[in-house]
């Protein structure tokens, strides 16, 4: 399936900068976004927008059947960056999307929508969020978002829990939460021509070990290629830098801020 315009938000950073060429062939047109400058390729375009304003958004969903967005602020930060980037960006592109007549959209979501879960939780696309941040929150709010997006406006939403996307993991936590490039370009090809409505999955490959359940990922039709195990003599003895990060999801981020010790449930 060719797609005409397929809008990738976000495109100036590290996942839209490796997702530009992996999408080529899948559109005629690939529209590129970002606040930052860049450089259109053969079958291109750039359109420079703040996803906070919400009337460039509207002009940047014209003519687009599909979103991967991976717009908005990539990790933990005051609140008043939080809510214009990744809240009020994210109402403004699925209002847009829905005015457009976008059919759907590829939500960057994140681990850190469920980071607050401890390492011996095993969570599948069922699992409530429980964010271990204002970022995490961010996440968990665009799910519900894409939620309602899709089951009153009929908008397609694949909302991609992602883990840790790099070239190879980095500690010994990106032993479970490591997502491949390969992988990655995998999952969001599907998320472009799966037959769905409505579906969380986990953005990792096929780690030993993994802490997610990602049968839902794996019935829309995702195969990982890539093991983290690989790296184990590399990276396993890289750890946190505190006990409360190694006892959650999150890691680091769960732990920052984190007030008194680990609450188990009804606490």
């Amino acid at each position: 399936m060719t797609l005409k315009r397929i809008l990738i938000t976000g495109a100036a950073g590290g996942l839209g900068q490796m997702l530009r060429p992996e999408l080529k062939g899948m559109a005629e047109i690939i529209r590129l976004s970002s606040r930052r400058p860049l450089e259109p390729g053969p079958h291109e375009e750039f359109v420079a927008c703040d996803l906070a304003d919400a009337p460039a958004v509207d002009r940047l969903l014209e003519g687009v059947d599909a979103v991967v967005h991976m717009g908005g602020h990539a990790s933990e930060a005051p609140w008043d960056v939080i809510l214009s980037a990744n809240i009020v960006g994210a109402i403004n592109l699925w209002e847009a999307a829905r005015k457009a007549g976008t059919k759907r959209i590829i939500f960057a979501s994140s681990n850190h929508a469920i980071g607050l879960y401890t390492r011996q939780d095993k969570l599948d696309h069922t699992s409530p969020a429980r964010p271990d941040g204002r970022y995490g929150l961010s996440k968990a709010f665009g799910e519900d978002l894409a939620n309602l997006y899709a089951y009153k406006y009929g908008i397609r939403a694949l909302c991609m829990r992602i883990g840790s996307t790099f070239p190879k993991p980095k500690s010994r936590r990106m032993l479970s939460t490591w997502m491949s490039y390969p992988d990655m370009v995998e999952m969001t090809r599907i998320g472009l021509t799966a037959d769905y409505l409505y579906e969380i999955v986990y953005g990792v490959s096929d780690n030993d070990r993994n802490w997610w359940d990602n049968s839902n990922a794996y019935r829309l039709g995702f195969r990982p290629q890539d093991n983290a195990e690989r790296f184990v003599d590399e990276v396993g003895a890289i750890g946190e830098a505190t006990e409360l990060a190694e006892h959650f999801q999150g890691g680091r981020l769960a732990a920052t801020e984190y007030d008194g010790k680990p609450r188990g449930e009804g606490q």
